[in-house]
């Protein structure tokens, strides 16, 4: 379990508080600048808190080495930065860095996994941005941690991949926090849902109870219409 106590950071978040729990897929949801992508990076420990703490499995996250980190939370950034001088599977291979062996096996399972098996010997450099998503997802399953964090993982993905993302994510036997652009993805594989607006968290719970026009409306400042398996969205005119 991931726990968040009176999390602030700067003037970005205050006072986050929640709990992620053993399984299932939590969604961080809200408008550009809500604090999403911030409150993410605290829970792996890029960004450190003015105030509050983050539990890992009830351990201060601010006491556990950068090795025990790694063996508990794996990540899929959104900014990839420059690629570095590496193959496909030497990225990949380092997501058993933590562990200390290669497990060959499951490295090309993973590149499978994403479609990247015939990539394997490719430099980095000559991949798309998609594919260099897919390849970062596929050392986040070779690290093989209790814990997943992603930031907009199918930002670059085509509709066939961001599918078969969100469904291996969704069928992990341990927990995975997601942040979410797309509301229809969330209402669709998350099993909660937190919304953040300016910073704080204004409504957390199931999708069917949190993406509702009453809540999302104010928020967003469009018109919702809910149907039983998808949110449509227009305009508001004065």
């Amino acid at each position: 379990m991931i726990t968040v106590k009176h999390l602030s950071f700067h003037e970005i978040l205050q006072d986050i508080s929640l709990e992620i729990p053993e399984h299932g897929v939590t969604g961080l949801v809200g408008p550009n600048g809500s604090g999403k992508t911030t409150l993410l990076r605290c829970l792996f420990g890029a960004n450190r808190p003015t105030s509050g703490e983050v539990l890992i499995d009830g351990r201060k996250l601010s006491t556990l080495s950068a090795r025990q980190v790694a063996t508990a939370l794996s990540v899929v950034s959104q900014d990839q930065g420059e690629p570095p001088p590496m193959t496909v599977a030497e990225v990949v291979r380092l997501g058993r860095l933590p562990h200390k062996d290669n497990n060959e096996s499951s490295i090309v399972e993973a590149l499978e996994r994403v479609g990247m098996a015939d990539k394997a010997t490719r430099p980095l450099s000559q991949l798309s941005g998609g594919e260099r998503q897919r390849v970062m997802i596929a050392r986040a399953y070779v690290q093989d941690t209790k814990h997943m964090l992603l930031d907009e993982p199918t930002n670059h993905l085509d509709i066939y991949y961001q599918l078969e993302v969100f469904n291996q994510i969704a069928n992990r036997p341990y927990n995975s926090v997601v942040v979410l652009h797309d509301l229809n993805h969330a209402l669709q594989y998350c099993d909660t849902v937190h919304l953040l607006n300016h910073g704080r968290i204004v409504a957390s719970g199931p999708p069917n109870e949190v993406l509702v026009p009453e809540v999302l409306e104010p928020i967003y400042r469009v018109r919702v219409i809910r149907t039983s398996t998808h949110l449509h969205f227009e305009r508001k005119f004065p």
